[in-house]
């Protein structure tokens, strides 16, 4: 058995399908309509109820982050990642993961104040506190991307495709203040993928 992913579109799905891409790896794709989670969790059409899911023969896991890993160590053959014994392993661990656990909570708690709440008028100032920590994260990536392309080293790695859906996440939701004009380089340049544009497809 090989691998499939379930998918559904601007959900944490793409960063896998978009590695899958990167990766050239041949795959199975299972599309499903997204249910909103406004009032339960874990009701998707998959086998762990979540979205992204990846199966692997008797491999089943539903954490992107953790699925990037797997992906990279199981099929990577070195390729997207430092080695472990690099100088810059450190700082790709640490971007793969920012992605996520620091980058990403502000961005879904704004989306669940205006998007999944009925009362975000009468909770201004929430709103506005979400928008500002989305602004304060996003700025760290901004000093991080000073005079580089990318976030670790001197080529493209699997910590991009984290941040990239990160990113345009962000940026559909109108989050990217415009000062941040290397967050924004940087986001053309990853938009500009060809195996990104695969995944978005």
């Amino acid at each position: 058995m090989g691998l499939k992913l379930y998918f559904a579109p601007r959900t944490r799905a793409v960063r896998v399908r978009w590695l899958l891409e990167e990766l050239g790896l041949e795959y199975e794709l299972e599309r499903v309509a997204f249910k909103p989670t406004s009032g339960q969790f874990f009701i998707q059409d998959t086998p762990t109820g979540k979205i992204p899911t990846l199966v692997d023969g008797a491999v089943v896991m539903a954490e992107s982050g953790a699925i990037v890993e797997y992906l990279l160590e199981r099929y990577g053959e070195g390729r997207l990642a430092p080695d472990a014994a690099s100088v810059d392993r450190a700082a790709f661990l640490q971007w793969l993961h920012f992605a996520e656990s620091t980058a990403f909570p502000p961005i879904g708690n704004y989306v669940w104040l205006t998007v999944y709440r009925t009362d975000a008028a009468e909770h201004p100032e929430l709103v506005r506190d979400a928008r500002q920590r989305v602004h304060d994260t996003l700025r760290q990536v901004e000093t991080a991307l000073a005079g580089r392309a990318w976030l670790v080293g001197e080529a493209f790695s699997a910590a991009d495709v984290m941040m990239g859906f990160t990113l345009q996440a962000a940026d559909l939701l109108g989050l990217l203040p415009e000062e941040l004009v290397g967050v924004k380089g940087y986001l053309a340049r990853l938009q500009a993928r060809p195996a990104l544009a695969r995944a978005l497809a």
